[in-house]
């Protein structure tokens, strides 16, 4: 059996010795996967939440042309392949929330196949199955599938070359090694924290080719094609280049090595509830569980603490991504977020389905089952917890508000999404530079933040409001913003509170307060 840099040669998985215990009818296994897959597949659908900051970002620099689109790009922080794809999807299905996020749930259907061989190739028929269930139920992929981000491509492009490398170490033929080439390069046009998921990559490939002297030859090239992916993101360098001079992540903070393990195990499960942490332990003993078992009996397993060759390589990629990551998180001072962890979860989650399969049974259909309920906790949190409370926001304006007024977003970052639900005729600007809510630019941020004076600001808009109401959208402890939103709330003299934040159902929550109307200079 194939796994992500070894091609095979003498590494067949660590089955289970054959055991007589429960008898399942033949049936119950394809209907119960059937089951798993279909709720997998309706959930990739269904999201009740409006779209929150990065959605809302992402489909107002996508609706630009795609020269515009590549231009506002250089303000933003990421590469452009899933903007294009969303910009032409947008010309055919519009830009509601329904249809800017059908795009990432087809995405993440289409890698349930590819789970499927990519299990059955490390762990047999049960493999495949356990496979399919895990990545139809996971949290972590349907969260990234109802959203209208990059991370559901990602998933995608990892598991074909997850497959692809598997393939050209057996046989690198010409069609293989492109397809891999292809892939690198769409990687890194995704996200940049493709640039750790390759250079692993390449680092195994590397130890491969010494300790192997025999495949020598095919490791190099699949190394080479991995390689020249690069070609295809030199056209987006300088904007890269630029990126990296004046945008980084100025919205957080660095994270220790421990608190990104922690979050992104976490953020598996689903987020902040306490069954998500269990799901994350859960991940954590079945990966370890199938890097270090050898063999089992109807009551027993054995650990190798030379690990066992199914999932090594697997698991290495994942934990020297991670590492590469945390690295140079702390050397740039850049944060830490989950989802990067898009370019390893295809990889983690293989891990785990072949963990369950070295679980003798009946056991395993035991940690099956428990696995599959901690799962269904964390779909239901994914659900429960709305992304945005602009929706309540919008309707609050919609009863208060009346043509003319003003609505402020202070900080910026809540212009994007609390602006898309904001009702007609009203005037929309953000704080500080009082300019259009549709985009964030992250150009020299902080900078940007520091020097803004609430008063001044007030007084702007107030002129710029020309005798109607204020209604200020805002939210404390934004980072580079401390204590700015309260002093504008001060300055512009809210009077009352239509809507408090509520950060117990929302993860982007926001107050509106009202201003009256009064005369300019007033």
């Amino acid at each position: 059996m194939r796994t992500l840099v070894e091609g095979g040669v003498d590494e067949e998985p660590v089955a289970a010795s054959p055991s007589r215990g429960l008898r399942i009818p033949a049936w119950v296994a394809p209907v119960g996967v059937g089951a798993c897959v279909a709720l997998g597949v309706v959930l990739r659908f269904v999201q009740r939440s409006p779209l929150w900051l990065d959605e809302a970002l992402s489909v107002n620099i996508a609706k630009l042309p795609p020269g515009d689109l590549l231009s506002a790009l250089r303000h933003d922080g990421h590469p452009p392949l899933y903007y294009l794809i969303l910009h032409w999807w947008m010309e055919l299905f519009g830009q509601g929330d329904v249809a800017v996020r059908a795009l990432s749930g087809i995405l993440a259907v289409a890698a349930l196949p590819l789970a499927w061989v990519a299990g059955r190739r490390l762990a047999g028929r049960s493999g495949g199955r356990w496979a399919l269930v895990v990545v139809a139920l996971s949290p972590y992929w349907v969260r990234y599938g109802t959203e209208t981000r990059m991370y559901a491509l990602v998933m995608l492009l990892v598991l074909i070359g997850y497959l692809l490398v598997g393939d050209a170490l057996d046989r690198p033929t010409l069609p293989r090694l492109a397809g891999i080439a292809l892939v690198s390069g769409l990687l890194l046009l995704s996200h940049y924290w493709a640039f750790y998921l390759l250079a692993s990559v390449i680092g195994l490939l590397a130890v491969r080719w010494w300790r192997r002297p025999a495949t020598r030859r095919g490791t190099a090239r699949v190394g080479v094609a991995v390689m020249a992916g690069g070609l295809l993101f030199l056209p987006w360098l300088g904007g890269f280049l630029y990126q990296a001079q004046h945008t980084g992540t100025p919205w957080g903070v660095p994270f220790r090595p421990t608190a990104i393990l922690e979050i992104t195990l976490r953020d598996l499960g689903g987020g902040e509830l306490t069954e998500t942490g269990l799901y994350g332990s859960a991940v954590l003993i079945l990966a370890l569980l199938a890097l270090f078992a050898s063999r089992s009996t109807r009551s027993e397993i054995a650990l190798d603490l030379h690990t066992s060759p199914v999932v090594r390589r697997e698991l290495a990629v994942t934990l020297a991504v991670m590492t590469l990551g945390a690295v140079a998180g702390f050397v740039t001072s850049a944060t830490y977020q989950s989802r990067y962890a898009a370019v390893v979860v295809p990889l983690l989650l293989l891990a785990v389905a072949v963990g369950i399969t070295r679980v003798p049974n009946p056991a395993r259909l035991l940690v099956g089952l428990i696995y599959v309920g901690l799962s269904l906790a964390g779909l239901v949190w994914v659900n429960y917890y709305q992304r945005s409370q602009a929706a309540v926001v919008g309707q609050a304006l919609a009863a208060d508000a009346k043509p003319g007024d003003v609505v402020v977003f202070c900080p910026d970052q809540l212009g994007p999404d609390y602006s898309r639900e904001m009702p007609a005729g009203l005037r929309g600007v953000s704080f500080p530079a009082l300019t259009s809510p549709e985009r964030v630019d992250w150009v020299d941020y902080a900078d940007r933040n520091a020097a803004a004076d609430p008063a001044e600001v007030a007084r702007r808009i107030r002129k710029l409001a020309d005798g109607h109401a204020v209604y200020l959208v805002w939210m404390p402890a934004y980072r580079t913003v401390e204590g700015k939103c309260e002093a504008l709330a001060s300055e512009l003299g809210v009077s009352r509170t239509l809507v408090n934040a509520d950060n117990t159902r929302f993860f982007e929550p926001a107050y509106l307060q009202y201003a009256p109307a009064r005369p300019v200079g007033g």
